[in-house]
């Protein structure tokens, strides 16, 4: 994961610079700076930050991945990767009622935000102990 890290971090980096020269390219126009792309740019520095961040400290917490060593062999990356969930519904509802949730805010009916948050808070506890119970339990 040290590598993403870098990869990321060159990433916050850039972007670190870029902002700023965007805001004032902008700036010089007749209309001022541009607060959509540059609140956009800013933001996105924020999230290649974080994901930066959370790379970096898994990186320093985990032992090193085949990928990661340098006298790796083939075979070792060999066996069970991890657990992947099988066919659900449930990522489905979450996204409907967060869709019915932002619709709401966007038109100002709060009846409809409390609908949307009483069905989403059923989809994702659903999508939560998902495998607690039925087929797939563990």
């Amino acid at each position: 994961m040290k590598a993403e890290a870098w990869i990321f971090a060159a990433c916050t980096i850039f972007l670190v610079l870029v902002t700023p020269a965007y805001w004032l390219v902008t700036d010089a126009s007749d209309h001022g700076g541009d607060w959509t792309g540059t609140s956009a740019l800013f933001m996105t520095t924020l999230l290649t930050a974080m994901v930066t961040l959370y790379l970096g400290f898994h990186a320093r917490r985990m032992d090193p991945r085949p990928e990661d060593r340098k006298e790796a062999e083939i075979a070792d990356g060999a066996g069970e990767l991890g657990f992947f969930p099988p066919y659900s519904w449930w990522p489905l509802w979450c996204a409907l009622t967060l869709s019915v949730i932002v619709f709401a805010l966007a038109m100002t009916a709060w009846w409809l935000v409390i609908i949307g948050a009483a069905l989403g808070s059923l989809a994702l506890s659903g999508l939560i102990f998902e495998y607690y119970r039925g087929e797939h339990a563990h």
